[in-house]
């Protein structure tokens, strides 16, 4: 007995021995580890990755960037069902244990001592944080340790409801999405606290494979894991039996869900993106940056729709250039394989899929991608004869076999006729190109923008990128050099034929008139509304080149741009179409340098403003007083200080660019090339505020809209990228002004008309229609017209005549409310 005593002694000896090394061999661990171990301290402050956003005004969403898809949530955010469904899948006594479950542990161990393999167990959503933000997820003992260590010291700095928040902000769930808030988005397509039970436990169920759980790869698997969660919820009493049997008898509704896009804007999102990489690097994808645009969602919806619809009424004009594919589906009966053959074709936005099943006389049936069955009446088919060239097409279609044939792979396109529904047609992907843009000329800020017909088909931004000749566009800035060279608008040149021997040209130049016609002496009024090419030749010729040049300067254009010789009248220069409007804006607003922008505001992931657009602007006196007070608080300061973006922007006033009288003149003979000129099209508005210019090159290479009113510049212009004709009779009151209609009419909606006031020293004169000569009361064939005083004509008595025997002598400057 004795002996058996003295063995029980030994062996608590020995435990305890065992103990103490142990206890010092863990201590020692811990000093040896504790040193190395990451500060936690930034989990007091995380920055989470999340994308770039970008907005329009009217803040909805554009686009988001970013390898990681994250929308992360206040814990308070959180369902308390989505909680507990994470809780029962991943670590049921959360709220019990210190940070490291040692029950967890101990089966763990066990599990290694009975297979001799290291498996993943024991691992508290505490230790999954350290594990996240700090480790990585390479299976070791060192890295163990160091995760049970991470986790005491964390549970120490935060409390529980900190820690879940991280977790459910952090944790990887498959799909590049990160966090519940970005998971329930893209398997969903809806906010968390829009989910069903069923769905919540799809998403808890992720964690412990997002790929081999995933409701879109591995349906089964998922749904084995999603009825797990479900059943650990009923076993701690989280849901009812009742609750647990609908979830279970639930199906799989898990789709992918891309980044809703609120406003189609991609190009405008491109430009966005490229200046937030240029401020900040590649952090601008991963540092939560929202960038607030200057774009107006209802203007851009519209811009998009005007220029997509003058770009297929363009390609419908000259034919149809053939099917985008064929397949043999004599065998084929499932409905789904013949979508299947669809998916191949690239999708065009705005544009729909189809393949033809039957071909009847004069109509025919097609198959959507979508699944629908429609049929194509005569109206949607017989536009379709042959393209032959951009001046030529064969002879109009008979039946429907001459296009059509079974199995052939379609696109279609929704017209919109001017009476009646709308319907689906036969289309094609157009070749041609266009832009759009439209900003404020009160302060340069763009409100709609689109580069082109498709941004997947082409990224070119056409807009800000492609400089093309603007033809006759250009034309009001020589009109406008004139009137500053002293002519006026009942200045006589004469349209009739001459031949330049321009050293600036390589041979001898026969300008003529796009008619072909020569009208004799003409009033530069009358000239300009009807783009009369040689007088605008002569008239430059008249003035100077270089004086042209210099003044063309002051609307934003590069010298380098503009020819030194003639053509220049003929707006053989190249521009961009954003550079069009902001020249057209001096003409709008009263005369006045504004610099387009599209981006109002970036702010960080907590809200701070890091940039705020303080653009030149059109003024009042007060502005202008404001403006100048704080110019002269900054010249005398002594210290240089950042603006402070909580106190009230300081107006930074635009600099005048041309005199308030020419800008007059030239806004009024603007107007009369729509009421009276190339662009009357554009009566179809029923306003008389609104004033521009059409453009042609040669060839019809490009076809322009230049026009405005006081609220909003737009310009349109179609061409092809490779600079090829557009046909014959494409000029730009033709394939350009009709988007430009389509979209003022829908931007100018319910915008009352504010027509410009006459400035200070003019004067209202009757003039002979004829010979630009000022008349009496009562002479036949007379008009009145505007002059600057000093240059206003004489009469034989050397008195002027104005039309109220007075000369206006007084103006103000009112800047308009922006109204969108």
């Amino acid at each position: 007995m004795k002996s058996i005593y003295r063995l029980l002694r030994y062996l608590v000896y020995f435990l305890f021995g065992l103990s103490v090394i142990g206890a010092g061999g863990l201590f020692g661990t811990y000093l040896y580890l504790e040193p190395k171990l990451p500060s936690i301290d930034t989990l007091k402050d995380v920055r989470l990755q999340v994308p770039l956003r970008i907005y329009s005004n009217d803040h909805l969403l554009i686009a988001e960037f970013g390898e990681k898809r994250r929308e992360p949530l206040d814990f308070d955010e959180i369902p308390p069902v989505m909680i507990e469904a994470f809780l029962a899948a991943e670590d049921d006594r959360f709220f019990q244990h210190p940070g490291v479950d040692y029950q967890g542990i101990l089966r763990a161990a066990s599990q290694l001592l009975l297979t001799g393999e290291r498996r993943q167990g024991g691992s508290t959503i505490t230790m999954q944080v350290a594990r996240n933000f700090f480790l990585s997820s390479k299976k070791t003992y060192t890295r163990k340790l160091n995760e049970i260590l991470l986790a005491l010291k964390i549970e120490r700095m935060l409390s529980k409801e900190e820690i879940l928040e991280l977790y459910l902000n952090k944790i990887y769930l498959g799909h590049r999405s990160y966090g519940v808030g970005a998971a329930a988005l893209v398997y969903y397509g809806r906010p968390v606290e829009k989910l069903e039970l069923s769905e919540i436990a799809m998403i808890a169920g992720l964690p412990k494979a997002p790929s081999r759980y995933n409701p879109i790869s591995d349906p089964q698997r998922a749904l084995i894991r999603r009825n797990y969660v479900l059943g650990r919820m009923l076993n701690l009493d989280n849901i009812s039996q009742l609750e647990y049997d609908t979830a279970k008898a639930s199906p799989i509704t898990a789709e992918l869900h891309t980044t809703p896009s609120e406003v189609e804007a991609p190009y405008v999102a491109e430009m966005a993106r490229a200046e937030a990489v240029a401020r900040f690097g590649q952090d601008a994808y991963t540092s939560g940056h929202t960038i607030t645009t200057t774009i107006v969602s209802h203007l851009q919806t519209a811009a998009n729709r005007a220029l997509r619809q003058a770009i297929q009424a363009y390609d419908k004009r000259h034919g149809y250039r053939g099917v985008a594919g064929q397949h043999d589906i004599t065998d084929i009966t499932e409905q789904s394989s013949l979508i299947s053959i669809l998916a191949e074709l690239p999708n065009i936005t705005s544009m729909e899929k189809a393949i033809v099943t039957a071909v009847h006389e004069q109509t025919a049936e097609a198959l959507t991608a979508p699944g629908e069955q429609i049929t194509l009446e005569w109206p949607a088919l017989s536009w379709a004869t042959a393209y032959v060239d951009h001046d030529h097409k064969k002879a109009d279609l008979k039946q429907t076999s001459e296009v059509l044939s079974v199995g052939d792979i379609i696109y279609l396109y929704q017209e919109i006729p001017e009476k009646g529904e709308t319907f689906w047609r036969l289309a094609q992907v157009p070749e041609v190109s266009g832009a759009l843009v439209s900003l404020s000329p009160q302060n340069g800020a763009i409100k709609a923008l689109v580069g082109g017909y498709d941004f997947y088909l082409s990224k070119f931004n056409r807009v800000t990128q492609a400089k093309r000749q603007p033809g006759s566009g250009f034309k009001a800035f020589i009109y406008s050099a004139a009137l500053e060279a002293g002519f006026t608008p009942a200045s006589m040149i004469n349209d009739a034929p001459v031949v330049f021997d321009d050293v600036g040209l390589e041979a001898a130049w026969r300008p003529e008139n796009y008619s072909g016609k020569f009208f004799g002496p003409t009033r530069l009024r009358y000239a300009l509304t009807h783009s009369r090419n040689l007088v605008s030749i002569r008239l430059l010729r008249k003035m100077g080149i270089k004086h042209a040049i210099d003044y063309a300067s002051r609307f934003g254009f590069d010298k380098n741009d503009l020819p030194r010789d003639l053509s220049l009248a003929l707006g053989s220069g190249t521009v961009t179409p954003l550079a069009m409007s902001k020249g057209y804006s001096v003409l709008a607003n009263g005369g006045y340098y504004v610099s387009p922008h599209v981006i109002d505001t970036i702010r960080s992931d907590k809200g701070e403003i890091l940039y705020q657009a303080n653009p030149a602007q059109v003024c009042n006196k007060e502005m202008a007083k404001l403006a100048k007070e704080s110019a002269d608080e900054n010249s005398t300061s002594q210290t240089n200080t950042e603006h402070d973006s909580t106190e009230p922007k300081v107006p930074h006033c635009a600099k005048r660019a041309i005199t308030k009288q020419n800008n007059y003149l030239m806004n009024s003979m603007l107007r009369d090339v729509i009421q009276h000129g190339t662009a009357r099209k554009a009566r179809a508005l029923g306003r008389h505020d609104i004033a521009g210019k059409t453009g042609t090159t040669n060839d019809q290479r490009d076809a322009w809209f230049n026009g405005f009113n006081h609220y909003l510049v737009t310009t349109t212009w179609i061409g092809f990228d490779d600079v090829k004709p557009l046909g014959r009779g494409e000029v730009g009151g033709r394939a350009a002004l009709p988007a430009w209609i389509d979209y003022m009419r829908i931007a100018l909606n319910g915008i009352e008309e504010i027509l410009p006031e006459m400035p200070a020293d003019m004067v209202t004169m009757r003039i002979d229609v004829d010979t630009g000569e000022p008349v009496g009361v009562g002479s036949p064939n007379s008009i009145f017209e505007v002059f600057e005083v000093q240059n206003a004509p004489k009469l034989p008595n050397g008195h002027n005549s104005n039309r109220g025997g007075k000369t206006n002598t007084t103006t103000t400057v009112t800047p308009i409310e922006d109204p969108f």
